[in-house]
C-alpha cells in the first residue's frame, strides 16, 4: 500500500444506513433497483489521487475490459481536477442488468487506486 494513501475503512453493513431504512446487501448493491431502467447508457467518473494517473488508469482499463469485452477502452478520458489533487476517469457504459452496476461498484470498491465514484 502506498504511504500516502489512507487505508481502506472496514464497513460492517449492518452499520450502515440511510435515514431510516438499512442498506440490504453490500455497500456496493443498487439499494432501488426498480427505480433503474435497463438497459441503459450510464456515464461515470471515476476518481483518484494525483500522481496516480498511470496505475488508476490501468487499473480502471482492467477492470472496464474483464467486465465489458465491447468497450472501447479508447474512448476512455482522464482529466485532472483544477486544484491538480486528484484525476478523474470518464467513461461511459452500457449497462443491461442491476447486476452489472454491482459487479461494476464492487470492483471500484476494491482498487487500491480508486478514492471515490461519481
Amino acid at each position: 500500500m502506498s504511504d500516502n494513501q489512507p487505508p481502506k475503512k472496514e464497513v460492517n453493513v449492518s452499520d450502515v444506513s440511510l435515514g431510516n431504512n438499512e442498506i440490504k446487501g453490500k455497500k456496493t448493491d443498487v439499494q432501488n433497483p426498480e427505480l433503474w431502467q435497463f438497459p441503459m447508457n450510464y456515464p461515470m467518473s471515476i476518481i483518484g489521487n494525483e500522481g496516480e494517473h498511470d496505475s488508476l488508469l490501468n487499473e480502471v482499463k482492467l477492470i472496464l475490459g474483464s467486465q465489458f469485452p465491447d468497450f472501447d477502452l479508447a474512448s476512455v478520458q482522464v482529466k485532472p481536477s483544477k486544484t491538480g489533487r486528484f484525476h478523474s476517469v470518464r467513461v461511459n457504459l452500457y449497462l443491461t442488468s442491476v447486476e452489472q452496476v454491482n459487479n461494476l461498484y464492487a470492483a471500484l470498491d476494491n482498487a487500491k487506486t480508486v478514492r471515490t465514484v461519481i
